[in-house]
């Protein structure tokens, strides 16, 4: 099935995109995405994003992931340029911004691209991934949240058509605040 010109979904667990393979993570990946992770956090921190420190996300939080099968990495000729957990685990705190949680949703956490390829795209891709996850599982809701402070996703989402749902405080992040976003496929 062709999406966009260059993307092309080869089956629900892979997609291939000008020599960038979005796929399943193996837990050989490990490494890898802690890369991207140890890249990112500083980075965020120093804009003043706090979602993220040295304990979390953590390899552990991503082989939890793998094992359940929802970690997925954009993998540039095996090198890890990003990556996201696409699944259906949805926090309580998204019902006091009315999205119904007793409603399948798949939802994406954990989304990172690698400082050495800010600007190709590559969350969209990611995002792009979560939607056929979503089709292929007739699921027609995705729901994303991210730190209030993260200005590069919040610019992002909308222009992916992730709809602004508002704001929610995590009772796993105190003294954090996130903006909720959601998007609804006509399948």
């Amino acid at each position: 099935m062709q999406l966009t010109a260059g993307f092309e979904v080869l089956d629900c667990r892979f997609s291939y995109f000008y020599g960038m393979i979005i796929r399943l993570a193996t837990i050989t990946d490990i490494p890898g995405i802690m890369r991207v992770i140890n890249e990112v956090v500083p980075l965020m921190r120093s804009s003043g994003n706090f979602q993220w420190d040295d304990t979390y996300p953590n390899a552990a939080a991503f082989e939890d992931d793998i094992a359940v099968g929802q970690l997925w990495v954009a993998d540039a000729g095996g090198d890890i340029a990003g990556v996201t957990a696409i699944t259906t685990e949805q926090y309580p705190e998204y019902a006091d911004v009315g999205m119904d949680i007793n409603e399948t949703a798949i939802v994406t956490h954990r989304l990172a691209v690698s400082t050495r390829y800010r600007g190709q795209g590559i969350a969209a891709l990611l995002l792009q991934q979560a939607e056929e996850v979503a089709i292929s599982s007739s699921i027609k809701t995705l729901r994303i949240d991210t730190n209030t402070a993260n200005e590069a996703t919040n610019r992002l989402f909308p222009k992916l058509g992730y709809v602004f749902a508002g704001e929610i405080g995590l009772h796993f992040r105190p003294g954090l605040r996130f903006y909720c976003y959601e998007k609804r496929l006509d399948i």
